[in-house]
This record gives C-alpha cells, sequence and structure tokens, in this order.
C-alpha cells in the first residue's frame, strides 16, 4: 500500500510518497513559494539526487498536479501510474474539539474543519485547499485528515482551561488545544519500542524544540498537558514567537505605542522570541555562532529559551508527581548538544543525569542518560509524516 502524505502551509506543500509494507520513503519534496514569484519544486527520489524543478505555481492545486506529474516521471517518479497512490494522508493543523483522533475525509469533515478556521487563520485554509485540490486530481482515491491538536484532546479540564469567565469557553470554545501532537505521540510511542515497556503507567515529557516548540507531558502514554494553548503562540520562546508574557502588555503596547491589534499580533508572533532578544536571527545556529564570539544578547536570548524549556521540564514533573523518559526531537532537539546540554544542567534533582560523550551526537536516535540515570534521557528524530501515513493505513484499511 502506498500513502502519500501532503502538509499545506500557506505558500509551501512538503509530501512523502510512503511504501506502507516497509514503511520505506520512496519519494518526498517541498514546493515553496507557491503563489509567489519563483516558485519551485525540489523532489527527491530515495537513492538519486535531488531534482528540482522552477515553474510559476499560482494555486495549490498546481503545485499538487506539479507533485503527480513529478512523482510519475520516467527518471525521478516513484510510481508508475496515479492508480499505485492508494491514499493521501492530509495534516491539518488544528481540529478544535470536533476530533480527538484522525478521520477519513468527507464534505461534512470538510465543513467542519472551515469551522475551524477562526482558531487557526493561517493554517486551517491551506491545508483545506490541499484537501480540495487534492479531491479534484484523485478523486477516487481515499483521504484522512490527521490533526495536531487531536492528539492533546485527552488532555483533563484542570489542563486546558483558563481562568476566564467559563461562558468564553462554551460560546467561543476558548481553551488550551495544543499543537505537534502528531509529533510528540510519535516520540512517545517509539520510547515505548525502544525500551520494550508499556507506556501504561510511564511519566514522559517530550520536548519538541526548534523554531516553533512546545513541550507536553505523557501520562500513561496520553497527553496530560502541552505548553502551546490555543495558538501556537503561548509557551516556550521560540524562533519568533515570544510564548509566556504578562498579557497586558498587549493592551499597555496599544495604549502606549498606539499600536492596532494586529500590529501586536504581528510583533509576538514574528518579531520577538530569541529574534527579538538576540537581534541576529530566529536560527538557533546563527545565534550560537554569535554567541561564541562574545554577543551578549545572542547568548541572553540562548539562556533564556534553556531557561524556559527547564521551568517546564519541572513543572510537568511537579504536576505528573514525577518522570520517568525525558525526549528530545525536532530541528534544535535532535542536532544541538549543546541546546540539550544546557536545558539538563540544574535538573540533577530530578533524576536527570546526561552523559556528555553520549549527547554528542546529530539527528539521529540515541540514549544520552547516564548509566543508572534515574531519568533516561533519549534523542528521537521525530517522522511525523510516517505518523500520518500510519494514521491514513489505519483508517483507509477498514
Amino acid at each position: 500500500m502506498n500513502v502519500l502524505v501532503i502538509n499545506c502551509g500557506s505558500s509551501s506543500l512538503k509530501y512523502q510518497l510512503i511504501n506502507m509494507d516497509d514503511e520505506s520513503v520512496l519519494a518526498k519534496g517541498l514546493v515553496e513559494r507557491i503563489g509567489i514569484e519563483g516558485s519551485l519544486l525540489k523532489h527527491e527520489k530515495t537513492g538519486m539526487d535531488k531534482l528540482i524543478i522552477e515553474e510559476p505555481l499560482k494555486t495549490h492545486k498546481e503545485a499538487i498536479n506539479l507533485v503527480l506529474k513529478t512523482l510519475l516521471d520516467e527518471k525521478y517518479g516513484a510510481v508508475k501510474s496515479l492508480d499505485e497512490i492508494d491514499a493521501v494522508g492530509h495534516r491539518v493543523v488544528h481540529g478544535g474539539e470536533k476530533f480527538a483522533s484522525s478521520v477519513l475525509i468527507d464534505d461534512e469533515v470538510i465543513e467542519a474543519m472551515k469551522e475551524c478556521i477562526g482558531l487557526a487563520p493561517l493554517h486551517n485554509p491551506p491545508n483545506i485547499i490541499g484537501i480540495e485540490a487534492c479531491k479534484d486530481l484523485l478523486p477516487d482515491v481515499p483521504m484522512v485528515g490527521v490533526f495536531d491538536t487531536a492528539f492533546h484532546q485527552t488532555m483533563p479540564p484542570v489542563s486546558f482551561i483558563y481562568p476566564l469567565p467559563y461562558e468564553l469557553y462554551e460560546n467561543l470554545k476558548i481553551r488550551r488545544y495544543g499543537f505537534h501532537g502528531t509529533s510528540h505521540k510519535y516520540v512517545s510511542e517509539r520510547v515505548a519500542q525502544i525500551t520494550g515497556k508499556s507506556l501504561e503507567g510511564t511519566k514522559i515529557i517530550t520536548c519538541h524544540l526548534g523554531n516553533g516548540a512546545s513541550l507536553t507531558a505523557i501520562k500513561d502514554g496520553k497527553s496530560f498537558d502541552t505548553s502551546m494553548g490555543m495558538t501556537p503562540l503561548e509557551g516556550l520562546v521560540m524562533g519568533t514567537r515570544c510564548g509566556d508574557i504578562d498579557p497586558a502588555i498587549v493592551t499597555f503596547l496599544m495604549t502606549k505605542q498606539g499600536m492596532t491589534a494586529e500590529e501586536v499580533d504581528n510583533l509576538m508572533n514574528k518579531k520577538s522570541g530569541v529574534l527579538g532578544i538576540s537581534g541576529v536571527s530566529n536560527d538557533f545556529r546563527d545565534i550560537e555562532a554569535e554567541a561564541e564570539k562574545g554577543n551578549m544578547r545572542a547568548q541572553l536570548a540562548l539562556d533564556k529559551f534553556a531557561y524556559t524549556v527547564k521551568k517546564y521540564i519541572g513543572s510537568y514533573a511537579a504536576a505528573m508527581g514525577g518522570l520517568d523518559y525525558l525526549v528530545f526531537t525536532a530541528g534544535l532537539g535532535e542536532n544541538s548538544a549543546p541546546a540539550r546540554k544546557q536545558v539538563c544542567e540544574g535538573l540533577e534533582f530530578l533524576g536527570v543525569e546526561i552523559d556528555e560523550e553520549k549527547n554528542n551526537i546529530r539527528g539521529k536516535e540515541a540514549e544520552i542518560s547516564k548509566d543508572g540515570s534515574r531519568v533516561r534521557v533519549f534523542v528521537i528524530p521525530t517522522n511525523e509524516e510516517l505518523m500520518i501515513a500510519r494514521d491514513t493505513k489505519e483508517l483507509t484499511s477498514k
């Protein structure tokens, strides 16, 4: 069975074609600058050099059409006919309270996704556009929606409710939803496979650390609490997002600086985080390089990031009543030994002790805790595409 995994952004489209018989990737790629001048496709058939196609692509439908044509290419393609694509799995950012698991997509599901647009105005529209484009181009192929928020629907009310008038939750569904759920679910399940132990009875904290970053407390294999909130802005300091701040800062800026709601939103989402503190970049590699040169603000940005991650680990361990496994994943979590070390320093009282030699790795699966450490610490590269493909296979096989 071959599953095509589609992840549509506002002007981009990531894809993988996966053979689910052995879970091997047949081909993968990225379409950039959809609807913008200079659009191109970077395509890679497994075992071959990357193919780059520069072509004007005004819509997501045109982008998906180019992806399908490339998958059929005699030299660079991975299938001889579109009939060899058995199902399509779509990443959808926000499912609100409507979706607690992945679902087969029909017209009713698409309408429900549209009702969640107000909760994720930047993310859900392109996700839906990608689904509708696939419906037109592959009308007989079953499709599945896999939601970033679904894994977190197991959070108890004490975790997801905000201390606002309760009617705002009842009428507007203002609550914590959480994101990166597919990633947190994948790495927690991988811990069970590595250790050979059931998720039942375990307490895990998964750290998805990248330009967008979130932590999740996972108890008995279920999301118990997570750092992102109603939107992906809450929680950790991130690449360009501020994370947790005093909410009165919003009205203060509007009053003192005359900023509009849109301007404050743009400031907090796109000009803050480690970019705002360092003044250098939102790329941690650039900030680490500047910090090594003695740039004080760059060092402060790194220190602030590690400090907030550490604070969340401590609070989640307290909320769950202990900790068995700590997991690092995503771009920074998988690739930066200094960042992992800085986060873990000072957590020895919790039983977190990492081995510096084991920690000296990039982008590969490994246990990095010292022998005998009470809390086992892992680096596990995330694989959201495989998770989406597995859910798609399971639902379409039924």
